[in-house]
């Protein structure tokens, strides 16, 4: 069994050690601005690391969903790949709200669409294991026939 999710789970601990490096760089930028916590507003410099460190925290539970839904269910690699893609362009989103807050707009909207491509592996992996399951229907074979 653990060879058919050992991308997924490598993938899985780079997601979370990039979560760990943003949190990071928000612990660095409030020493550096001196904004203590509770606070969350401060230079623009600041705010910016802040909202694109909160923003990757928000979309980063809907990613493992997805990634582990699109790798269980469709395929291991595909989603593996996409999960390394989706998550170089979230460092890629950071950096650029970093330096910029319209620098954010490529990467997030390239972010969006593995997303995306994700929920679709998904959903077709989902269907097909159902229809496989329930109506006996192989849509795969009826796809080569």
């Amino acid at each position: 069994m653990l060879h058919q999710v050992h991308l997924l789970a490598a993938v899985t601990v780079l997601g979370v050690l990039e979560q760990a490096y943003f949190f990071l760089q928000v612990i660095y930028a409030r020493r550096l601005f001196g904004i203590s916590p509770p606070k969350t507003s401060g230079p623009p410099e600041f705010e910016r690391v802040f909202r694109a460190q909160v923003n990757s925290s928000e979309y980063f539970p809907i990613f493992l969903a997805l990634l582990w839904q699109a790798g269980l269910f469709f395929h291991q690699g595909l989603a593996a790949a996409l999960g390394l893609l989706y998550l170089y362009s979230r460092y890629c989103y950071f950096t650029g709200y970093r330096a910029s807050s319209s620098e954010r707009l490529a990467p997030i909207y390239f972010s969006t669409g593995v997303l995306w491509i994700l929920v679709a592996a998904s959903a077709l992996g989902i269907l097909h294991s159902l229809l496989s399951h329930y109506v006996g229907l192989n849509v795969l074979q009826l796809l080569t026939a």
